[in-house]
């Protein structure tokens, strides 16, 4: 699970661009938003001020060394391995129902929801 916390966290902070929140207006009942323009959690910390030139460096670096692909790759294997970890704990639970499960996934689980996300968003050749 870690090791896919792990993944997840670079894959999400150096490819996933976000919206950031610039300014919010009220006029009576109406609610104006005003975004920031997308862009990843690591291009933030690039064009940040205060954030030290040794440590964008150190980001650049790695950055230059990683493929979203493969860690998109990575990502999904290890969503089957921890889903067929979760399949053989539930067949075990029907066998033998007695035995307490500690931490069963459920559908509001993470996890759970996403590889069911991701799915979704898979595109075909």
């Amino acid at each position: 699970m870690n090791e896919m916390y792990n993944v997840l966290r670079v894959y999400t902070n150096f490819f996933l661009p976000s919206m950031k929140l610039i300014e919010k207006t009220r006029i009576g009942s109406k609610v104006t938003k005003k975004y920031d323009k997308p862009k990843t959690p690591y291009r933030r910390i690039l064009g940040a001020e205060y954030v030290p030139e040794e440590i964008k460096e150190k980001l650049r670096e790695e950055y230059n060394e990683l493929n979203p692909a493969l860690l998109k790759k990575k990502l999904d294997k290890l969503q089957r391995k921890l889903s067929k970890a979760y399949d053989i704990e539930q067949r075990e639970k029907e066998i033998s129902p007695n035995i307490p499960n500690i931490s069963p996934l459920k559908k509001n689980n993470f996890v759970y929801n996403f590889s069911e996300t991701s799915n979704k968003f898979r595109i075909e050749n």
